[in-house]
């Protein structure tokens, strides 16, 4: 069904010597974690085209450039020309990182203060918990576009399922999108006419009744970026935004990737996190000193030697699947950069590379999500089946904190193991290397608005009121002006599910639902050691800020425990 390696990328390397050469990128950076090198620039450089890789659900070392063994060559190599960012914080699950990527500000005041599949009672028709982006959101789509930029988009959207949340209604010139937070990635569960269960996916505003001839999610993306991009106006930059919904559940992968992983993960996800540990140390990712957090075992949930033979060959296959699903997606990453590459483009691209979340570590079989037990019941879950479009798994909480050591916990938490993420910056010009800096996906908006000429301070826009940005631009760091990007003093906070934190510097309080815990990052970045005893008046501090975040961004706590993960 499906195009091998090689063929694959043959694929897109055709009918592409008619597009102009461009201007590489100016040094918007002066000097790099290693500081820019200078560079003369041109009298009337070109803006700079802008390209937004999001990956859904990927846990932190999963790729080889943060530590993991899955064949990941074309992120590894952009990785390694930009500036890898270890200190890169997204909101503990996917829709409310999107609200706060595209929109610079906090998920509560982005629509997204929960998941909309999750709404509590309590929260349901308030302000805040839309489930989509409201009237008073900007996006960097509409902000682009105003700049004069041919704005595109091809993968999940996850921001409201009616017509008038899709992309095309917020900025972007050409899309193709899922509206939905997951799906078969065979798109075998497509509704065929609006109000049908099952996924929706839209293009250029129109609802699809069918998908493309072929359809693998990575796939079908991929091609659909490079064809806007083949589309779009030539005269002017791009904004690109190519989000995936690989590695997120269901896992399913074409037969031939998940083949290559056969027996790679026979050892068991103790064995897979000390190995990914220890690369992360030989990379230069985290201290030779540092000490992980313990693996949580959930109730039902085996450590490796516990299990049975049968549950370990379960086990061994989920991970075969996902980690083909991780080198499919970056398969595709590569298709889209040769298509820059030979149309003249990369040069003059700012690449951002981020996943949306923490690894999930929701047991699949066993969740209390709406919709999911029938979705699991009705699949070929048979272990050889494992990874076709019939079958419907996830990979549970071991081999999730194997992806998140030396972090605590995972998707769905506001610990650092829900919301650390693996990113890089690709910026001509800018800083390379390791960067350990503190920075939350409400930077996207103002780095790259600022990065094409734009403006982004203020709560008005075209005349109308709308929501200030609350995130900073990294635009001094990036060019060796400043040493952060957050002042040391700094507060931001989170909550999700009613799981709170706080973030100042290097000091971090969170709280479960269990009370108050507070950590110093810098010294445990594993959060091993809860100082609240120790430091009674920094948490009350912190707390005390917490409520205040609460109240600004109009928190409203579940009247209900999460279910999630």
């Amino acid at each position: 069904m499906h195009d091998s390696r090689s063929n694959a990328v043959n694929k897109y390397h055709f009918l592409l010597l008619g597009a102009a050469l461009l201007t590489p990128l100016a040094p918007l950076l002066a000097t790099p974690a290693t500081a820019p090198a200078k560079a003369e620039t041109p009298a009337a450089a070109r803006k700079p085209n802008i390209l937004i890789i999001v990956a859904d659900d990927l846990g932190y070392s999963d790729i080889g450039a943060f530590g993991g063994e899955i064949a990941t060559p074309n992120l590894d190599a952009l990785a390694a020309r930009g500036l890898k960012l270890t200190g890169f914080h997204a909101a503990p699950t996917c829709s409310p990182t999107r609200s706060m990527l595209l929109s610079g500000t906090d998920n509560h005041l982005a629509g997204l203060g929960n998941m909309a599949e999750l709404t509590a009672p309590n929260q349901r028709g308030q302000r805040g918990y839309e489930g989509y982006l409201p009237a008073d959101i900007v996006t960097l789509a509409d902000r682009l576009h105003d700049l004069d930029y041919a704005t595109l988009m091809a993968g999940k959207w996850h921001l409201g399922v009616r017509a008038e949340d899709s992309p095309a209604r917020h900025g972007f010139d050409q899309s193709f999108d899922l509206a939905q937070g997951g799906g078969n990635h065979y798109g075998v569960d497509i509704s065929k006419k609006p109000g049908d269960l099952g996924t929706t996916h839209w293009e250029n505003g129109k609802q699809l009744a069918a998908l493309p001839a072929n359809f693998y999610s990575s796939d079908t993306y991929a091609s659909k970026l490079i064809e806007f991009l083949d589309k779009a106006d030539k005269a002017k930059p791009f904004f690109a935004y190519l989000t995936f919904t690989a590695p997120h559940w269901p896992l399913q992968a074409p037969d031939e990737d998940i083949a290559r992983y056969k027996g790679k993960y026979d050892a068991g996800f103790e064995v897979l996190r000390d190995q990914r540990l220890a690369r992360q140390k030989a990379l230069g990712l985290i201290p030779q000193s540092v000490v992980a957090h313990d693996v949580v075992f959930a109730k039902g949930a085996k450590r490796w030697a516990d299990l049975s033979p049968e549950e370990r060959r379960a086990q061994s296959r989920a991970m075969e699947v996902y980690a083909a699903m991780v080198d499919r997606m970056d398969q595709n990453v590569g298709h889209v950069i040769a298509h820059l590459k030979a149309t003249g483009q990369y040069d003059n691209t700012i690449i951002l590379f981020t996943a949306d979340n923490g690894a999930e570590g929701l047991d699949v079989a066993r969740a209390e999500i709406p919709g999911l037990s029938q979705r699991v019941k009705a699949a070929d879950n048979r272990v050889e089946n494992y990874g076709r479009p019939t079958s419907y798994i996830g990979y549970g909480p071991g081999w999730a904190q194997a992806a998140t050591a030396p972090s605590w916990l995972y998707k769905g938490y506001t610990t650092e193991g829900g919301t650390r993420v693996a990113a890089f910056i690709n910026w001509p010009g800018g800083r390379n290397g390791v960067s350990g800096v503190y920075g939350t996906v409400m930077d996207v908006v103002p780095t790259l608005v600022e990065a094409a000429g734009g403006q982004w301070r203020g709560s008005s826009y075209a005349g109308r009121t709308v929501q200030p940005v609350r995130g900073l631009s990294w635009t001094p760091y990036l060019t060796g002006a400043t040493e952060r990007v957050h002042a040391a003093d700094e507060q931001v906070g989170s909550e999700l599910f009613g799981r709170r934190a706080i973030r100042q510097g290097d000091w971090k309080a969170v709280d479960l639902g269990n009370g108050w815990r507070l950590f110093n990052l810098a010294d445990d970045p594993g959060e091993t050691r809860d100082l609240a005893k120790a430091e009674p008046k920094r948490l009350a501090a912190l707390t005390a800020a917490w409520d205040g975040y609460g109240k600004q961004v109009g928190v409203i706590l579940p009247s209900i425990p999460p279910t999630y993960p």
